[in-house]
């Protein structure tokens, strides 16, 4: 898919620009320290480019954590790799602060979402926040999705450019619109009314759709199977159309867990007082023997309850895929701090950094934030 946006590469003469940079930082931090540095390693190449480019780079991201509102430790972890100039606390400083910027400084403001503004897409905020720079760039992918101020409001105020993280998400996402086949599309996770649009998609594009996680209880509800206390739709979905496709994989043997014991049930042997909380050993050796017909996967969300200590399945998935050297596009915040946790990032075709902006943009082909930047 050819991009429509320009990108940061594309700008001329960035020597002694004011340069806005919108980051996904939003990353877990515990104590004083970051537990998963992903999304900060994807957005260096960016903030490298720039400083090298002579710009004066201000840093703005959001942070949404159960300890921690400020980004201020995150500011100190990028520290570690990319001089930083000042942490911006309050927004009221940060005018003094660009003013005495020199070519190739790099600041970092103080979490948007600290401001009301950002969420309501204030024009207002979005004013003052453009006032600091003469350039913005988009380098977010992750919350492209959002209709908030620094996403879809700042392009309109400013010259403005995709960065080089957001250039390779859409470059490599895009791929699974046009893919080598076969093509085995892979969802889990949650929340079935959301990720039922992509579901019914992929069911047009790719060879097999494998919908695992607790997206495939409301399948098995679909077939009238007990699912006793696993997760399952808050409200009934119509998934006949669905349930009835003949390239829809679901899993052929489950992991339940009850009060009294763990064990492997067939989909149709699940106890009422039983919870589905991840796919058996049978549905992953399946799924082993099918990658090697297969020439491309694109895989979003996890196959069990991985926060509970059910991560076996998607693990042993992520192994397989590995293992068969089939072109994989790998997604999903909970997947990727499964495999993460394994070192085995890397050996993935790509990685994205979004969770639900990656589903929306697998189903849309766009997000609200890449328009934006195409309105220039």
């Amino acid at each position: 898919m050819p991009q429509a946006f320009k990108s940061i590469r594309d700008a001329k003469d960035l020597k002694g620009k004011r340069v806005l940079l919108r980051l996904d930082l939003n990353v877990p931090v515990i104590g004083d320290e970051v537990r998963d540095d992903f999304r900060i390693r994807r957005s260096l190449p960016t903030v490298e480019f720039l400083k090298k480019a002579g710009a004066k780079t201000i840093v703005i991201s959001h942070i949404e954590n159960d300890l921690t509102d400020s980004l201020s430790r995150v500011a100190t972890y990028i520290a570690k790799t990319v001089e930083i100039k000042a942490f911006v606390a309050k927004f009221e400083d940060a005018k003094t602060v660009v003013d005495n910027m020199r070519e190739g400084d790099v600041i970092v403001m103080e979490n948007l979402r600290k401001h009301p503004g950002e969420k309501e897409n204030d024009p207002v905020f979005a004013g003052r926040l453009a006032s600091l720079a003469d350039i913005y760039v988009n380098d977010a992918f992750a919350v492209s999705h959002r209709d908030h101020a620094s996403i879809v409001s700042l392009p309109r105020l400013l010259p403005s450019y995709a960065g080089l993280l957001l250039s390779e998400e859409v470059e490599g996402l895009s791929a699974a619109f046009n893919p080598p086949r076969p093509f085995l599309f892979i969802i889990g996770g949650i929340k079935f009314d959301t990720k039922l649009p992509l579901i019914e998609k992929f069911l047009d594009i790719a060879d097999y759709v494998f919908v695992g996680g607790a997206l495939a209880n409301d399948i098995y509800k679909e077939k009238g199977y007990e699912t006793g206390r696993s997760v399952v739709a808050p409200s009934r979905i119509n998934l006949k159309h669905v349930e009835m496709s003949p390239k829809l994989i679901v899993p052929s043997d489950v992991v339940v867990a009850s009060a009294i014991e763990t064990a492997v049930r067939s989909p149709d042997q699940i106890g009422l007082d039983e919870k589905v909380v991840d796919a058996g050993p049978r549905t992953i050796s399946e799924i082993s023997d099918l990658l090697s017909d297969v020439k491309f996967v694109v895989w979003n969300g996890p196959l069990g309850d991985y926060p509970k200590g059910f991560a076996e399945g998607t693990e042993s998935l992520a192994l397989a895929l590995i293992e068969s050297g089939v072109k994989t596009v790998l997604g999903g915040g909970d997947t990727i701090a499964v495999v993460s946790k394994l070192n085995l990032l890397d050996r993935f075709s790509f990685v994205s950094t979004g969770g639900g902006a990656m589903i929306e943009f697998l189903a849309k082909g766009t997000l609200t934030g890449i328009e934006a930047l195409k309105q220039q």
